[in-house]
């Protein structure tokens, strides 16, 4: 049974390691026994992650690099394979949403800025497509490798004010079945694709939106997630560990092509 969820001597790439979700998700994939590449916009955030699972007794490193520039998702493999050799789980975990991207009492759908629409899309779907591109093509050859991209709930439910995070994860799930197709037939079943659909988690992208600034209460929208969530709370960091480690690992070898939703019953309820 062990040897299910084992990954040790395994390579992960997490991009957006750094963040609440994956900083927490990589060190799952440590516990789990993985070897776990941190990229990260931020150099020193990045950094300080790594080195949270490090003290932690796991083995990680940190690179920094911006996932919607492809030329820097191509360099940061190259750094990965030089110095602990090809990726075998890569973690598409890079995204986010934008305040100009984001309908509002004040701001309607017709005022959202192009710069703002285009940058939540460049960082939810365009980075996802290019670190795997450049994570992926090692896979290909080895005809071995599982990506997982981190997706949302957003997706599949009409979420009101985040339009283009909305569509950018929809298109992300989209890729996650085509992907698992494309890989599975041009390259063998050696090479699996997922998703993870995280329900209505807290963190420093959406806090905005969920809390007051002012005295960190719930917001009504928040307070109105939660009302539609049987489980009737957030969801943790660490409450994406267990179906992460089942993706990533021999557990499910014969699963690709999914999105598995992790909502506390959110898509499940109907709200009646």
């Amino acid at each position: 049974m062990n040897n299910l969820f084992n990954l040790d001597g395994k390579i992960a790439v997490v991009t957006g390691g750094s963040g609440g979700l994956g900083s927490a998700m990589a060190g799952g994939l440590a516990r789990a026994g993985a070897r776990v590449v941190i990229i990260s916009s931020r150099e020193q955030t990045g950094a300080a992650a790594a080195a949270g699972i490090t003290a932690a007794g796991g083995t990680a490193m940190s690179l920094a690099a911006d996932v919607t520039d492809p030329a820097a998702m191509w360099h940061a493999a190259e750094q990965c394979e030089k110095a602990w050799g090809p990726v075998d789980i890569l973690i598409n975990g890079a995204g986010g949403n934008a305040p100009g991207a984001t309908t509002t009492a004040t701001q309607s759908f017709f005022q959202l800025d192009a710069p703002s629409l285009n940058k939540v899309f460049n960082l939810n779907l365009m980075g996802a497509i290019y670190a795997s591109q450049a994570f992926g093509r090692t896979m290909a050859e080895r005809k071995q490798g599982n990506i997982i991209n981190i997706g949302s709930m957003a997706a599949a439910r009409a979420i009101t004010r985040v339009s283009a995070y909305s569509a950018a994860k929809a298109a992300l799930d989209n890729l996650t079945r085509w992907l698992a197709v494309y890989m599975a037939q041009e390259y063998g079943p050696g090479i699996r694709v997922n998703a993870i659909a995280p329900g209505f988690f807290l963190t420093e992208q959406n806090r905005f939106l969920l809390t007051d600034k002012e005295t960190g209460a719930f917001t009504a929208r928040a307070k109105t997630i939660v009302a539609h969530t049987p489980m009737a709370r957030l969801g943790e960091a660490e409450d994406l560990i267990g179906t992460l480690l089942w993706l990533a690992s021999p557990a499910s070898a014969f699963v690709t092509g999914i999105v598995v939703p992790v909502d506390g019953g959110f898509s499940a309820w109907s709200g009646v």
